[in-house]
């Protein structure tokens, strides 16, 4: 069994066009995302090693915003979530495992967490 380094990018809140009922086709509804990678790691990290080492977290909050293609209706979150994984694979081989959560906040009430996790390893 190899280590691993798991980095995560939690609750980040953003408009996407998703829904099957048709008040949620036409606007963007908010949805809460997290997203947990998993990549190889190497037996230490000195003080000195450089972030090439690992990844950064910005790559992991672009691949839930700005990496979403506007104006896409994705019917499911699942497909929101299956797009958030496949642009992390892409963007780096060392990515071994995405896990997505997503939370609709438009039909939860306080202190719900109405959603979906997809989980993904690289094949």
């Amino acid at each position: 069994m190899s280590d691993r380094l798991t980095l995560q990018v939690h609750d980040l809140e953003v408009m996407v066009l998703t829904g099957i009922y048709s008040e949620e086709t036409h606007l963007p509804q908010p949805l809460r995302i997290s997203i947990d990678v998993d990549l190889d790691c190497p037996a230490r990290f000195a003080p000195e090693t450089p972030l090439t080492v690992s990844k950064s977290y910005i790559d992991l909050k672009h691949a839930a915003t700005a990496a979403l293609p506007e104006g896409v209706h994705f019917t499911l979150v699942e497909a929101v979530a299956d797009h958030i994984a496949e642009t992390l694979f892409l963007q780096d081989a060392r990515v071994a495992r995405v896990q997505v959560r997503i939370v609709k906040l438009a039909i939860a009430e306080p202190g719900e967490s109405i959603g979906i996790t997809l989980v993904r390893n690289r094949r």
